[in-house]
């Protein structure tokens, strides 16, 4: 038996030799108290140098890797290696967790750094993206995440200096970070000229943007900003590992084994060389440095810790030593000494005087062991032999035993030096005579033998250190003591347990204890067994544990406390449970309950979609309305207390909540009513009530559960709470503020979490206990501590940050771990109660147990605490009231028949009933029992009963009675009873039956009631009396359905699960037919109203008919059944009914249904807990109907009264009857509908516009990944290979100079290169597929808008331009924040990829307009992109959009970057989501055929869909805008040009064609309410294309817009003070001034793109831009607009001016051109040679030629002078390709082009021959240089362009600049020429992808680029370096 318990002696951990030095850096550390802090396995060391004592933090559950001191010196943080690795913040002086952070990172935590005031901490991961995360460790907080690098990073620091920025280093980069919102953006380190790009070790941060880093090859790299400025060269002569900053410096340590001591401004102060001290050896490497003062650590590679005070520098104290590289295996202790000796893989031994060196064997050697006489040594080894030597021989070897088939793994001898037995790796034991070697093979003579030491693993005495069903070899080592009689035992998981000893059953109970990592590869007592050695394998690390013997209690009290953190983190050992008696039945069966469904709700839209896949094309033709009628809940018979407890309470003003199924009821006792909420969709399985307000928060059953926060009063959400359990949430509890919920999960490992359930925000999350768990209670003093009590188990849990810590209780000798059932506080925050399953009341003080008070017989199952003493009750049906220390019993209360008040409403069913729920209040006791009664028990004794139902077992019979409102049901639980439905709603009678019952039925005069057994018998009562009048018993199987037949109620059907219907005579009670041919059980009856013919439905789906009263079968065609009266119907099969089968019928079963009287409206229960209703009959297939959640699972059986007044219905498994009124059409109070419209979409489709199609199908593409615009191909010529040119000069010629490359047009003036580009102007706006992006700001002087990646602010007045350029991709949306509080605050969301966090993440900016700040930016979870954001009513929540699959919608708290709460909003997609103006909490959305109102409670949102079946012919459409009137008003605008009017979220009207064509946008104005809506329409005489409305939409009047276009189509209204700001398709953005209606164009761009023509002005600061909208626009740079445009009818792609600028000449796509002239605009000419596009069209220098290339390969020549004919004199011959652009020479002899196959060629003017000489093609000098392609612009080509180009480039007018545009939508700077590859260059980011064209303006002043995709031009003014 003795190892059925644990042993109750103790180690304690009480030294660790070891430092872990390999594979980390940096962690050592000096605390606030000069203890060197540091790490080693899995545990962290604080060591005291004063005391020479260690304390050590035990919180982890694998090796630590990482470690980092908080500023203030006192709290360490550590992370370690793992699946699930989490990080530590501990206090180094009481080594106790503050803070545990999680579910962050994975594989391991490789660094960490707090900020300057230690509030926020960094951690890297080791996952493949080695994930960057900051934290908020107090909270357990994750703030931000990012992607850190895609190799491994080595160290982080915060930038002490700057707040929120951070610099990374690694592999081969580092980076520099800035924290802004919820994003990490990196920049890269730039190595440039000064250093080269190599792995970064460490870096410190220091003044000034200054960082200061150690390299890998030993020199130091210095950083100012993001750019390397200086290089110290040699400060090491290898890699520099550690780096550390203190006040006087910094210290480096380096693997040259030196450290260098550095000044503040790293000048070298003096150099320590650890190699040539003492203690110094060969290859001795620094890992890590901390320099405090006169003192300096330093951490070895080869574990070692020497402490260094810097006058004595050659004199370094060694403060540790341990094992380095390799695993550690050996291990020996002296006999006599307190002595260690360890060997390891590293091949050195420590601590030995080694005389002889014997090498016998190949292998390794695994054991050995002296003799106890000191004569022999055996020697274990790999090759599964034991060799025997002497010791006095000088070692000879004696003997050798060769038995074992596998390597020997331990050895012991006996203690007369006789005997050896052995263990080997097959868990083999041998044994061998001494010396010799020869086996032993009979057992009797070993039997005797007494061993000398035990430390085999297999053998009789220590089988129970092995678990019950394993064989797997894991236990490495085992010791004996045999005087304590224990045992101690070492595995591979890293744990150390402790066995009494001999063991002999296996699985034999332990203690046991972590803090090694993985194997712990050996374990030893000391000779005098004080003392326990253990050695891990690959932690290298020796721990000596002390042994505590058995002692009492008392003194086991000041045992260190780490020691009762020994299983913090780790799982249970089942340890002390020594055997606890039998579980309680009832404790039992709930054990057994599980709560996982085949399907939960929430699968139900997925399982919709996939069957509606499978089910194309199945239903074209319209689908029945839903009825009319609708149901509301009235009343329910029941209360959920099998299986919850302390679910039943009073609340302030007396009414009393519970929960039963999926609803929680509120009853009201004075008025018998209930009031409820049906926010759960399945079982609810706890309850708890708010200290203070009446708030309850209930947990339910669901794949992922959620718990609601409702207010008892308003029955309205508060929050809900999901996302953190599984399966089901089984308890909760409020703290004694109200702020927080506890709750537990029935997920496999119980999860505990804590919530501040306000902001529905999970703060910190634990694994609770493997078994069961019943209740969570928070402590009332202190809100960071709770208990969990459950199955054998009690735990004390306090916060720390994400986590929680538990201790167990400990029992100590006053008892054994019992199962609790409850728990409460006492008056104290030290004091505790719990109840058990065996009775008794335990006491507890902080985690121990004081003593136990027997309570009640059997388990105690609930607990209330009072301001003076207790309340419990227990199985035994007693409610007992203690005094408040439970020494006395003040007074017991039996609940007995007996002591029932008159005024009950109903009947107990047995005296003492199972107690499981007590509440007090209002002078009584509330009592919950286990038959799911509700009692009230007043202090002086009666008793009164409120409420009850049935107790456990499904209820399948119902049956309503034919002319009293009354109804009788009969269930498993062996019960017949009576309810009244009137507003007495109470159980009028009751009867006991011998089995459990399905069905029964009413006779049609109402006198006797026929029930159906489930063992095949059935018998018949007096409806009133409910006394036997007559039973049968002629079946074996379960009686499913009872049917008197109508009338006279002359025959009986009773149907049986034999798939038989026997049919008798009631009068003669005889059986008169039986009714064959079911092929299988039987479900439903009924008869027809003659009483001659019976529908019978069965298991198989069969609908069948047999004649009464013989029971001939019939077959009657489907049409005739339809016109059968039948006397009732509840089959759920036929063509009458086909519709009331879902479009998941597969999963789900209609177990009932049931008609009205008057045949109108069929009601239907099913498998899932819906009651539908539908009209009948419901013929076609997926009827629409209405349908109510209340019930949990099985609906078993509904039935109309006799009156159809009301419906009542079954829930199987919940027990519960539901009571339902039938609220007549008409007949409709304005309340809130609780019934959900049948969620099928209608098929029709939702109207057609193109632009909004074009919208919907938009497909953005991100610029990292923007591929060529034109589909060039070759070899691009960064990757060419150059041939040498032939004539190589001399280095001296005498040749004539070169002559330019380019002619210069400012040859007099000194030439100043251009050193930068500033943006000064954009002409464009995004209007095409983005809406409501225009804004007022600053009363109306300014405009807010986007284009590209850019927002802009426009200044009415004088139209100059500021800029907001953080983007790095197109902004798709744009809202500005309206409350005074924010003002002028914008945010905008951008395009992105996946949401990956990464920098090319979506992301939201929110920013100020004025100064351009960034505010926050928050990166976003909506892949793809964001394409719409809303700010809330008080401005400080954020609302977003995106375009991913789902189209998330997510809402933020912007300031802090928090989310907090995201759903997906609708699978197709979402145009607009807007808060509505007065709210924080309610927001509407709108998008393809879907509108939705949604509500933010806590973190959950909650949506209801637009009801549009409120009014006729109302069909759901495409809904594009959003608007907001007061009392709850919203207007959506729709495709037909239809706004709808809701109210709440139902129809209320429409406004018919309110425009034309689709009502694109609509703004609310603020301040008085009125409504702008802008729509697409032709202009005409009344209408417009925006209008201006009154606040209920009813009156409006019509602005033009005189933009010329043939339709307006507004994207964007804003109104402010007497004006209405619109954005139009053509983007243009149009002031109307509301009184004249006056049109003021303020910005114009082009519609359409690419915009391939650009040409500047030869001497003005005017510019062309030709597009493919088919215009030439001229815009003017001074005054900041577009002067002209000309409409071209064909999209144009080149336009060039002519050397004066008189003439303009413009090639299109179509192959045409044209020459018009500036002055008049007149065409001068016009000629088509060409069939395809022109790609470039030049004048040349002289005026006298104009070239026209296109992409039919070819170059077409004219001659001007011969006048506008423009006939064609000769044109290029051979161009490979199709023709990019051209250019002249200076003397108009040359063209080059550049052709799409990546080449250059040079051709002869106006001849076309192509000039072939090298030496040539160098004299020429070019009058312009627009060419890509050549030697002198190689340089102009990137690395990264796999797919894309560089489209354009220009050469300034100086000849000694160059900017160029890309496929990347990237502006370049370049110095002209430059030939080399991969020339340096300054970028300039702000087009979307493709950038087309672009050019200097005269004089170098400018540079115009024009985009591809963006339609927008931009202006830059050039920065001339100074003279």
């Amino acid at each position: 038996m003795a190892a059925r318990s644990a042993p109750n002696c103790h180690l304690r951990l009480e030294w660790v030799y070891g430092y872990r030095g390999h594979q980390c850096r940096n962690n050592l550390y000096y605390t606030a108290a000069k203890e060197i802090v540091y790490f080693v396995a899995g545990v962290g060391v604080v060591y005291s140098p004063r005391e020479h004592r260690q304390k050590f933090y035990r919180g982890h559950s694998d090796d630590i890797i990482s470690l980092a001191l908080h500023p203030e010196r006192v709290l360490v943080a550590t992370g370690q290696v793992g699946k699930e690795p989490y990080i530590c913040v501990w206090d180094s002086y009481t080594v106790q967790t503050i803070s545990i952070l999680k579910d962050a990172h994975t594989h391991g935590i490789a660094c960490l750094a707090f900020d300057l005031d230690g509030q926020r901490l960094v951690s890297v991961g080791l996952d493949s993206k080695n994930a960057v995360c900051v934290w908020d460790w107090k909270r357990g907080k994750m703030l931000s995440m990012a992607p850190g690098h895609t190799d491994r990073i080595f160290d982080i620091s915060w930038d002490l200096y700057q707040p929120n920025k951070l610099v990374s280093c690694g592999v081969k980069h580092i980076k520099f970070w800035n924290l802004c919102g919820n994003a990490l953006t990196p920049k890269r380190g730039v190595f440039g000229k000064t250093g080269d790009l190599q792995t970064i070790l460490c870096l410190a941060c220091a003044r000034d943007e200054l960082t200061y880093s150690g390299a890998l090859n030993g020199d130091i790299y210095v950083w100012k900003g993001i750019n390397l400025i200086r290089t110290i060269q040699g400060a090491h002569t290898a890699g520099i590992f550690s780096m550390n900053a203190c006040e006087e410096g910094f210290a480096t340590g380096g693997r040259d084994g030196c450290i260098r001591l550095w000044d503040l401004t790293f000048k070298p102060i003096t150099v320590i060389d650890l190699r040539e001290t003492d203690q110094g050896y060969k290859g001795l490497s620094v890992r890590s440095v901390c320099w405090r003062g006169d003192h300096i650590l330093v951490g070895t590679q080869d574990s070692e810790i020497f402490e260094i005070v810097v006058h004595e520098r050659n004199k370094p104290f060694l403060i540790m030593q341990g094992h380095c590289e390799g695993e550690l295996w050996a291990l020996a202790v002296h006999p006599t000494k307190p002595l260690a000796v360890t060997g390891s893989d590293d091949r050195s031994v420590r601590d030995m005087t080694e005389v002889v060196h014997i090498k016998d064997r190949k292998e390794a050697i695994h054991e050995l062991k002296y003799s106890p006489d000191g004569t022999y040594l055996a020697v274990g080894c790999n090759d599964s032999s034991v060799d025997i030597y002497g010791v006095a021989q000088r070692y000879k070897k004696f003997g050798e035993c060769v038995g074992s088939l596998s390597f020997i793994t331990h050895l012991d001898w006996s203690s007369d030096s006789r005997y050896l037995q052995t263990n080997d790796g097959n868990g083999k034991r041998l044994f061998y005579r001494m010396p010799g070697g020869k086996e032993v093979t009979n057992k009797e003579e070993i039997k005797g033998v007494h061993w000398a030491s035990w430390t085999c693993v297999s053998g009789l005495e220590v089988n129970g250190i092995w678990p019950k069903y394993s064989d797997i070899n894991d236990i490495n080592s085992v010791d004996g003591n045999y005087i304590g009689q224990v045992l101690v035992t070492a595995d591979d998981y890293g744990i150390i347990k402790l066995f009494r000893y001999p063991c002999l059953r296996k699985g034999a109970k332990f203690k046991k204890y972590i803090g090694h990592s993985a194997h712990v590869t050996n374990i030893r007592w000391s000779h005098d067994y004080q003392w326990v050695i253990s050695i891990g394998g690959a932690d290298h690390s020796v721990f000596q544990w002390k042994f505590i013997p058995e002692r009492k209690l008392k003194d086991a009290l000041h045992i260190a406390p780490q020691e009762s953190l020994a299983d913090s983190n780790s799982d249970e050992s089942d340890s002390d449970l020594s055997d606890v008696p039998e579980l309680d039945s009832e404790i039992e069966q709930e054990t057994q309950l599980t709560y996982r469904r085949q399907v939960y709700k929430e699968d139900l839209p997925q399982l919709k979609e996939q069957y509606k896949e499978r089910q194309k094309g199945g239903t074209s033709k319209r689908r029945e309305r839903a009825p009319g009628n609708s149901l509301r809940l009235h009343f329910v018979h029941g209360y959920r207390g099998y299986d919850c407890r302390s679910n039943l309470f009073y609340t302030q003003i007396g009414e009393i909540v519970y929960h039963v199924a999926a609803v929680g009821v509120i009853y009201n006792r004075q008025q018998n009513t209930q009031r409820f909420y049906l926010g759960h969709d399945d079982d609810i399985l706890c309850l708890a009530l708010h200290p203070l307000k009446d708030y309850v928060a209930t947990g339910q059953v669901g794949r992922d559960p959620s718990i609601h926060i409702w207010d008892t009063e308003t029955i309205k959400p508060l929050s809900v709470l999901k996302g953190c359990h599984q399966y089901g949430v089984c308890a909760v509890d409020f703290s004694a503020d109200g702020k927080r919920l506890a709750s537990v999960g029935i997920d496999d490992s119980h999860t505990i979490v804590l919530w501040d359930w306000k902001k529905g925000e999970k703060l910190s999350v634990a694994r609770g206990s493997k078994d069961k768990i019943f209740v969570v209670k928070m402590n009332p003093y202190v809100p960071d501590k709770l208990i969990t009590a459950g199955i054998k188990h009690v735990k004390f849990w306090r916060r720390a940050g994400g986590g929680l810590i538990g201790r167990k209780g400990y029992v100590g000798t006053l008892g054994k771990n019992d199962t609790m059932m409850c728990a409460v506080y006492g008056w104290t925050e030290e004091m505790a109660f719990s109840g058990t399953s065996t009775g008794d009341v335990c006491i507890w003080r902080d985690v121990f147990l004081v003593k136990t008070v027997k309570a009640h017989d059997g388990p105690v199952f609930s607990m209330h605490a009072l301001e003076k003493g207790f309340v419990t009750g227990g199985k035994d049906g007693v409610v007992a009231l203690w005094d408040d220390s439970f020494e006395r019993c003040l007074k017991t209360y039996a609940i007995k028949r007996a002591a029932l008040a008159p005024g009950s409403k109903g009947l107990l069913l047995e005296d003492n009933p199972s107690i499981r729920a007590i509440s007090l209040g209002h002078g009584h006791i509330l009592v919950g029992t286990k038959n799911g009664e509700i009692l009230e028990v007043d202090k002086s004794g009666p008793i009164t009963l409120l409420v009850q139902g049935h107790m456990e077992g499904e209820v399948w019979g119902l049956a309503t009675h034919p002319y009293l409102p009354i109804c009788a049901t009969v269930s498993d639980d062996k019960t017949l009873r009576i309810w009244d439905l009137s507003p007495s709603h109470c159980m009028l009678a009751v009867r006991k039956l011998k089995k459990g019952g399905r069905c029964c039925c009413f006779s049609p005069d109402g006198k006797a009631l026929a029930v159906g057994l489930n063992d095949g018998s059935f018998l018949m009562a007096n409806a009133d009396t409910l006394e036997d009048l007559v039973s049968f018993h002629h079946r074996k199987d379960i009686i499913s359905d009872i049917r008197f037949s109508p009338g006279s109620g002359k025959y009986l059907a009773v149907a049986s699960h034999d798939s038989f219907i026997d049919i008798y005579n009631v009068m003669s009670s005889k059986r008169v037919g039986i009714c064959k041919g079911a092929t299988s059980y039987i479900t439903h009856v009924d008869w027809d109203i003659r009483g001659k013919l019976l529908q019978v439905n069965t298991g198989a789906k069969e609908q069948l008919f047999f004649e009464a009263p013989r029971g001939k079968k019939q077959t009657i065609p489907s049409v005739e059944v339809e016109k059968i009266c039948w006397a009732s119907w509840t089959s759920v099969l036929g063509l009458c009914c086909e519709g009331i089968w879902p479009v998941i019928g597969e999963v789900t079963d209609i177990t009932a249904s049931c008609l009205t009287s008057d045949k109108m409206v069929l009601a239907t229960g099913d498998d899932l807990g819906f009651v539908k209703l539908f009209r009948y009959p419901a013929k076609g297939k997926f009827g629409k109907f209405k349908r109510y959640v209340a019930h949990s699972t099985h609906v078993t059986n509904v039935r109309w009264t006799y009156d159809d007044s009301m419906l009542v219905t079954l829930g199987g498994a919940d027990m519960s009857l539901m009571v339902w009124t039938n609220e007549m059409e008409g007949y409709r109070e304005k309340r809130p509908c609780d019934s959900e419209e049948s969620d099928t979409d209608s098929e029709e489709d939702g109207g057609y516009d193109s632009d909004v199609t074009r919208e919907n199908e938009i497909s953005y593409t991100i610029r990292a990944l923007s591929t060529n615009i034109r589909p060039m191909f070759g070899v691009k010529p960064h990757l060419q290979q150059k041939e040498p040119s032939v004539d190589e000069r001399p280095p001296v010629s005498r040749a004539p100079p070169r002559p330019e490359k380019l002619q210069t047009n400012n040859v007099g003036k000194k030439k100043r290169p251009i050193e930068d580009l500033v943006l000064e102007l954009v002409f464009g706006y995004r209007g095409r597929d983005c809406r409501n992006n225009v804004h007022y700001l600053n009363d109306g002087d300014d405009i807010i808008y986007h284009t590209a990646s850019i927002g802009i602010l426009h200044n009415v007045a004088t139209g100059t331009q500021s800029f907001y350029q953080e983007h790095n991709d197109d902004i798709l949306c744009l809202t500005v924040n309206q409350h005074p509080k924010f003002i002028n605050v914008v945010a905008t969301g951008q395009v992105g990829d996946l949401a990956d966090m990464s920098a090319t993440a979506p992301s939201i900016h929110i920013w100020d307009a004025m100064n351009k700040q960034t505010l926050s930016i928050l990166r976003c979870y909506h892949s793809k992109g964001v394409c719409s954001v809303s700010f809330s009513a008080t401005g400080k929540l954020l609302l977003s959009v995106g375009l991913d699959p789902e189209h998330t919608i997510t809402i933020w708290r912007w300031q802090e970057g928090a989310k907090i709460a995201s759903r997906a909003g609708h699978n197709r997609r979402i145009f607009v989501a807007e808060f509505r103006p007065d709210s924080d909490s309610q927001f509407v959305s709108v998008g393809v055929k879907h509108v939705k109102f949604w509500t933010l409670a806590g973190r959950a949102l909650l949506s209801k869909k637009g009801l549009v079946s409120t009014l006729e012919d109302a069909r759901m459409q495409t809904m594009l805008a959003v608007a907001f009137g007061a009392n709850n008003l919203t207007f959506t605008g729709t495709i037909s040009g239809d706004v709808c009017v809701w109210k709440d979220h139902i129809l209320c009207r429409t406004v018919a064609r309110a425009h034309n064509g689709p009502v694109f946008a609509m703004f609310t104005t603020l301040r008085d309410g009125l409504i702008v809506t802008g729509g697409k329409e032709r202009p005409s005489r009344e209408g417009g294309a925006v209008k201006l409305w009154d606040q209920e939409l009813r009156r409006c009047r019509a602005f033009r817009l005189d933009t010329g276009q043939a339709t307006d189509c507004v994207r964007s209204v804003c109104r402010g003070k007497g004006k209405i700001l619109v954005g139009t398709r053509s983007a243009e953005i149009i002031e109307v001034g509301e009184k004249n209606a006056a049109c003021n164009i303020l910005v114009n761009g082009h519609v359409d793109g690419p915009i391939w023509g650009l040409v500047t002005h030869p001497s003005r600061d005017f510019f062309l831009s030709a597009a493919e909208d088919g215009t030439v626009r001229l815009w003017d740079i001074a005054d900041k607009k577009m002067l002209n445009k000309v409409n071209l009818g064909h999209a144009a792609r080149t336009v060039c001016y002519s050397p004066e600028g008189d003439m303009v000449a413009i090639g299109m796509k179509n192959g045409e051109f044209i020459i018009l002239l500036v002055s008049s605009l007149k065409i001068w000419g016009k000629k088509r040679d060409r069939r395809c596009s022109i790609h470039d069209i030049r004048f040349s220098p002289d005026s006298r030629f104009l070239a026209v290339g296109s992409s039919e390969n070819s170059v077409d020549f004219y001659d001007l002078t011969l006048g506008p004919t423009l006939s064609r004199i000769s044109y290029c011959r051979d161009i490979p390709s199709f023709v990019i652009q051209m250019d002249f020479s200076a003397d108009s002899r040359y063209l080059q082009v550049s052709t799409g196959c990546y080449k250059r060629h040079v051709y002869e003017v106006p001849s076309g021959k192509p000039v072939l000489d090298q030496a040539t093609m160098d004299r020429i000098t070019w009058a312009t240089w627009t060419s890509i392609l050549g030697d002198e612009v190689l340089g102009i080509w990137s690395r990264h362009a796999e797919k894309a180009n560089v489209n354009c480039a220009c050469v300034s007018h100086s000849g000694i600049s160059l900017v160029t545009g890309d496929d990347f939508g990237m502006v370049k700077l370049f110095d002209f020429p430059c030939p080399e590859k991969f020339a340096k260059h300054k970028r300039f980011l702000g087009h979307s992808p493709h950038v087309t064209n672009i050019r200097f303006t005269s004089g170098d002043r400018h540079v115009v680029s024009a985009g591809g995709d963006d339609c927008s031009l931009f202006v830059w003014k050039c920065v001339h370096m100074p003279h």
